[in-house]
């Protein structure tokens, strides 16, 4: 028989359940001592606005999974630093793998610092998982065991961008202009966006390495005006990108843009008037599962703006890596890597299918999608500044079919 709770017996038991809401971390470290993982991620530098998000997104994932009981009873810690360069990266690094709390350490978006941050766990024998590292070189060549991706690679942006350019007759017969950032992210891409042109019997007209440090894009603008391509590819990174977009406005310049490499943050940060063309990407707040949208609410109540394709990208992997160490009973090295490797090993990333790690190059086999651009006046507000399209590929082709013909080199662990 139910029973109405009188006000000071309902302020009696409120109380008591905050107690316990806030006895929650002494009640997991009662448990064993709490797990540590570390995040390194650019947070300053012209990546720095996609690393905050990343930042957002491992705090979130991190109280999510204390506030569901932690791993196995122990509560989760997380020890965040900055990576604003390569050389900043192996520091950090080398001082995190000595610290034997340290399970891991998850993060980055610069390529160049993953691999830099890759080399150093690999000798500590330390898990990284990378989540915003593209190069196909760190899937390739530059593999390591101790490795493994969550963003994806340059390879399954340039095949699902690719597969909509050929489908609107913007490849074979036409003309490209390139823009790269000059790293080894922007090298890897470009390397991809060639062998692709090649591929389908494309021309390239304008071929250009722009500096990590460039802000005047005038002289390349001018270039691009000159050959007047049925493209301008555009591979640069953070806020560059941003730059970019807003110079080409300003010239005036009414071409068709697009690329294999999109963040919302940087979309938002180039406003609906300059922002154009369809990009890849691995997550945008509009995708449409329950996992997405629970996930996207979440981020957007905590933070108040939505989530982008980098706190997408740190909040599974801070999710998969509790899942490993649940599963694996610990943190050992070897344990956890066999068990993300296996084949049979499927995890929840909040889209229309599982994801899994491809045993050969550690990369995650996940579904990606295409951002297009909306017109300034049917844009609804300040952050749906594009349309998401459905799953890519379409659901009877093998996730497999997106890392194929990355340029990065073999793979040998």
């Amino acid at each position: 028989m139910f029973r109405t709770m009188g006000r000071r017996q309902l302020l009696k038991t409120g109380a008591a359940f905050g107690a316990a809401s806030l006895a929650m971390p002494s009640i997991l470290r009662a448990q064993g001592d709490p797990l540590v993982i570390a995040h390194l991620t650019p947070r300053t530098g012209f990546l720095g606005p996609m690393g905050e998000y990343a930042v957002m997104a491992a705090d979130l994932a991190v109280e999510e999974i204390n506030a569901a009981g932690g791993i196995n009873g122990r509560e989760l810690q997380i020890v965040k630093e900055d990576s604003v360069n390569p050389q900043t990266a192996t520091t950090k690094a080398e001082r995190l793998v000595e610290r034997p709390e340290i399970a891991m350490i998850v993060g980055e978006i610069s390529s160049a610092s993953a691999l830099s941050i890759a080399q150093v766990t690999a000798r500590a024998n330390k898990l990284f998982i990378n989540t915003g590292a593209n190069s196909d070189t760190l899937r390739g060549k530059d593999c390591k065991r101790t490795m493994f991706h969550t963003e994806a690679q340059n390879a399954m942006y340039v095949n699902a961008e690719g597969a909509f350019f050929l489908q609107n007759d913007m490849v074979k017969g036409k003309k490209w202009f390139i823009v790269s950032a000059d790293y080894a992210f922007g090298h890897d891409l470009r390397n991809g966006a060639l062998a692709f042109l090649e591929r389908n019997g494309g021309e390239v007209v304008g071929d250009e390495l722009i500096p990590t440090d460039a802000t005047d894009f005038s002289s390349y603008l001018l270039s691009i005006r000159s050959q007047a391509p049925d493209l301008v590819v555009v591979n640069l990174a953070g806020t560059q990108t941003a730059s970019f977009f807003k110079q080409f406005g300003e010239f005036g310049l009414e071409l068709p843009i697009g690329g294999f490499d999109y963040n919302s943050s940087i979309a938002w940060a180039t406003g609906v008037r300059d922002f154009k063309g369809t990009w890849p990407c691995i997550w945008t707040h509009q995708v449409q599962t329950d996992g997405s949208q629970a996930f996207a609410k979440a981020f957007q109540a905590k933070y108040g703006k939505p989530a982008e394709n980098q706190a997408y990208s740190d909040y599974i992997a801070i999710r998969i890596a509790a899942e490993a160490i649940k599963a694996t009973g610990g943190t050992d090295t070897d344990a956890l890597i066999a068990y993300l490797e296996d084949p049979a090993t499927e995890f929840d990333i909040l889209k229309e299918r599982k994801g899994r790690f491809d045993p050969a190059s550690h990369q995650l086999l996940q579904e990606v999608y295409a951002v297009t651009a909306v017109d300034p006046s049917e844009a609804p507000n300040e952050w749906d500044i594009f349309t998401t399209s459905g799953a890519l590929p379409g659901a009877d082709a093998p996730l497999e079919e997106l890392i194929k013909g990355a340029v990065g080199g073999t793979c040998s662990f």
